[in-house]
């Protein structure tokens, strides 16, 4: 959703300072180097983590419409793209990684309109605006934003591409307890006879946080560049380009999912949302 009265801030972001632009392409070939595994570990409907607690806070927030016409911006291998078709929309699906754009298109749709999929990088606002301004009912950028070294050329872009009344919605690594690398803590304790498990996360990290290089998911190849930001920075850079927040969603495993065969997981931390979502 945007203010019209808005005016953004920022330089164009087809030229971006060179050190931010050599981390992207360090981003972009390590995500070229393994699309094949991330993609064969996602299949056709995502990870648990989709299946669970990014798609279903996505999907309300996006309360998509037969028929809208639907940008999804760092797409990967088509998992959100796919079930938004499936919904009935238009889907235009893009990512800077060529690899994951060929496996995304060698995956087969339920049904719905083709997909039509491109090689667009959400750094590059120009390249963005040119798949064509007010063409979009709604904007979606899953999982990805951590993985981006500057946010503020795809926030531009977002605000020139949305449709009047349109609106972007997203889903990230949660800021306060996830992307800034907490540690997982487990203990037990003898409460009044009976031994009692807690678990907890430690955190170091929240407001100022160097960008890490980190593996998405256990034995995946060429490890990423992770970027952590704070809550006032992801939602401020939407802010200065014109874009107004008006719905939010934190999600956690629910108590069902936990798995007594591995303590340490999220399935387990109840209280602790792994993923934010937002409507903008």
């Amino acid at each position: 959703m945007t203010n019209d009265s808005h005016e953004s801030r920022g330089t164009d972001s087809g030229h971006l300072p060179a050190d931010v632009h050599e981390m992207n392409e360090q981003g972009r070939a390590s995500w070229d180097a393994k699309a094949t595994f991330w993609d064969n570990l996602h299949g056709d409907d995502g990870n648990y983590f989709h299946q669970r607690l990014i798609s279903p806070a996505v999907e309300r927030l996006l309360n998509l419409q037969p028929g809208e016409r639907v940008l999804d911006i760092a797409c990967g291998s088509g998992v959100l793209a796919r079930r938004m078709a499936e919904l009935g929309a238009n889907v235009t699906a893009v990512d800077f990684s060529a690899a994951l754009i060929e496996r995304a298109m060698a995956r087969k749709q339920r049904g719905g309109p083709p997909i039509q999929y491109d090689v667009a990088d959400a750094t590059n606002s120009q390249a963005l605006i040119a798949l064509g301004k007010g063409q979009f009912d709604a904007i979606t950028c899953t999982m990805a934003i951590m993985d981006m070294p500057t946010l503020s050329p795809m926030y531009r872009a977002v605000a020139q591409l949305l449709a009047p009344l349109g609106r972007f919605v997203f889903a990230t690594m949660h800021p306060a307890f996830n992307s800034n690398n907490p540690v997982f803590v487990g203990e037990q304790a003898d409460v009044g006879g009976k031994i009692t498990e807690t678990l907890s996360l430690k955190l170091t990290y929240y407001m100022d946080m160097p960008p890490v290089i980190g593996a998405g998911a256990p034995g995946e190849p060429n490890p990423h560049p992770y970027y952590h930001r704070p809550l006032h920075t992801i939602l401020g850079d939407a802010f200065d380009c014109g874009l107004i927040l008006d719905g939010l969603e934190e999600s956690a495993a629910p108590a069902e999912d936990h798995d007594s065969a591995r303590l340490l997981t999220w399935r387990n931390l109840h209280q602790f949302p792994p993923v934010m979502a937002g409507r903008l």
